[in-house]
């Protein structure tokens, strides 16, 4: 089988492929055969070196495959099963904990940029019967983080409003989702060409932060205040996030795009009763109820665009280009 490892730290040319004896499920575990990955900031961070890793390691938090053999004692699971990974293969439910957070995909574990792997049954969820592998790819990280700001998180309800920043694929699956339950969605992109597919993807209103710098007043003042802000860039967004907020709303803190370097304004905090949490990803409980929804809303991804397996440097260079709108995914071939 074909696999992806990470040779040595720094750059998107030390990711190499290699082959591999395909392995065999212990009890307790499936051999899955993936199928579809896509890719996430954090794997961006990876594959550049920004995230040390151990050499050897198999890169990418997100896979999305089909089970074709099971071990000993499994009974969840059949061959044939369409099935996703978790980003915390650890962290079943309940609150995180050093310990069921320790272990993440394509970082502290080896991920899915490989044909086939064996996998802890446990450490899977479905996918949703109507997405196809290249869709389900998008779900463990990106569509995850979203869930978890607008419904664990920020207890999102109808007719409440988010605020929304960029096009990558985190934030469009917020648009979509927080549509899906009646809330009012703020959107900022710095290109008019975006904004306007924002726009068509359902965005209510939409500013340029480009050419507004204090777009976070701007956005209250049109709003009254938005309910839940999810920040992305950290170090030259979250001033604005904070002033964006109404009295009492919630700022979820999701993506250091920028610098995890931010000033902070405190007595706007204060004063404002705004809440902020900072968190990654979920856990499976989460995953499995963001699926449930997903189906019954019929609720898909936006896919920017699609490369082949030996692509997948090529697929970085693209998202290290800013141009895409939406997920990036690499696919698997027969």
């Amino acid at each position: 089988m074909k696999t992806y490892q990470v040779s040595k730290p720094g750059g998107f040319e030390n990711l190499k492929i290699v082959e591999q004896a395909t392995p065999s499920p212990a009890a307790g575990e499936v051999l899955v055969r993936w199928r579809a990955t896509s890719l996430n900031f954090h794997d961006f961070m990876v594959g550049v070196g920004g995230i040390s890793v151990e050499e050897s390691r198999v890169p990418m938090s997100d896979g999305a495959g089909e089970v074709v053999a099971v071990g000993d004692g499994v009974s969840q699971w059949k061959e044939g099963d369409k099935v996703l990974s978790l980003f915390f293969p650890e962290w079943l439910d309940g609150k995180p904990t050093g310990e069921n957070t320790q272990a993440m995909s394509g970082d502290t574990v080896d991920g899915f940029a490989t044909e086939f792997s064996s996998v802890d049954a446990n450490s899977l969820t479905r996918m949703p019967s109507n997405y196809t592998f290249e869709e389900a790819a998008t779900l463990p990280c990106a569509a995850l983080t979203a869930w978890r700001a607008l419904v664990v998180e920020g207890n999102l309800q109808a007719g409440q409003s988010i605020l929304v920043q960029g096009t990558g694929g985190m934030s469009l699956f917020a648009l979509k989702i927080a549509k899906a339950l009646g809330a009012y969605v703020y959107a900022t992109s710095s290109s008019e060409e975006k904004m306007a597919r924002l726009k068509d993807l359902g965005a209510d209103e939409v500013f340029n932060y480009r050419t507004d710098k204090e777009w976070g007043k701007t956005i209250a003042e049109r709003s009254g205040g938005v309910d839940h802000v999810l920040d992305m860039g950290a170090g030259t967004t979250l001033k604005q996030s904070i002033a964006a907020t109404a009295i009492g709303g919630h700022i979820a803190i999701i993506g250091i795009l920028d610098s995890p370097i931010a000033e902070l304004d405190v007595i706007s905090l204060i004063l404002g009763h705004k809440r902020m949490s900072g968190f990654a990803v979920g856990n499976k409980e989460m995953q499995e109820d963001m699926i449930a929804l997903l189906e019954a809303k019929d609720v898909h991804p936006v896919i920017d665009r699609s490369f082949a397996f030996d692509e997948l440097g090529k697929a970085f260079e693209h998202q290290a280009s800013g141009s895409h709108f939406g997920k990036i995914t690499v696919t698997y071939e027969d």
